[in-house]
Formats: C-alpha cells, sequence, structure tokens
C-alpha cells in the first residue's frame, strides 16, 4: 500500500489524543474538554481518510479544510488544558508542536489541490 503522509501522522497524531483522553478521565477526572479534544484531534485524520478517497477535487478540497478546521480546534483544546493546568508544559508542547505540524502539512495539501484545480479548468 502506498504511503500517504497526512493519513499516517494524523492516526499516529489520533493515537496520541486517545492516550490523552484516557489520562485525563482517569487520573485528572476531567470529563468535558477531555471529550472536546478528543473528538477534534480524532477527527483530523477521520477526514483526511474520506478526502482520500473523494470522487472530485471540490470534494478533496472540502474534507482537507475540515482536517484543518479540526487542527484549530484541536490547538484550543490544548491551551486550554495546559492553561488550566489539566497537562504540564512538555505534554503540552510535545502534542502542540504535532498539531501544528499536520496544520501546516493540510494548508499545503489544500494550496496544491487548488491551485491543481485551477489549472484543470483552464
Amino acid at each position: 500500500m502506498k504511503e500517504n503522509l497526512i493519513l499516517d501522522k494524523s492516526k499516529a497524531f489520533a493515537l496520541r489524543i486517545i492516550k490523552l483522553y484516557n489520562y485525563l478521565k482517569k487520573e485528572k477526572r476531567e470529563f468535558v474538554i477531555s471529550k472536546q479534544i478528543a473528538r477534534s484531534g480524532m477527527s483530523i485524520g477521520a477526514n483526511a481518510k474520506e478526502a482520500s478517497l473523494a470522487q472530485s477535487k471540490p470534494s478533496f478540497i472540502a474534507k482537507m479544510n475540515i482536517s484543518l478546521a479540526e487542527c484549530g480546534e484541536t490547538e484550543y483544546w490544548l491551551e486550554l488544558l495546559y492553561e488550566s493546568g489539566y497537562i504540564e508544559k512538555e505534554a503540552f508542547d510535545s502534542l502542540n508542536r504535532d498539531n501544528k505540524e499536520l496544520l501546516k502539512m493540510l494548508t499545503s495539501i489544500i494550496k496544491s489541490a487548488r491551485e491543481s484545480l485551477k489549472k484543470s479548468k483552464k
């Protein structure tokens, strides 16, 4: 099977988010933000996977844009978890770095796909 870097990295990130979710529930007894970050953090990869199976370039771009929005939301929840003291700086920095990497990758993918779509319409 051909390697797809965004799918691999977003899945690895989702697995980290699952561990964070379990930690927050069991160790910190935090049930609100943990559900939010689990939903948004795992949705990044789920939407990227859907995009990889899209029937058209506009559909691909739309799904990748949803992934990008989920990265933004995940960043917000990470900031709240750190600033409220639920996670330490080291954990925040590591997760936030991975999230920002996904954000940059998705931005680049969307930009390239839009440019390709414009060229194909000419």
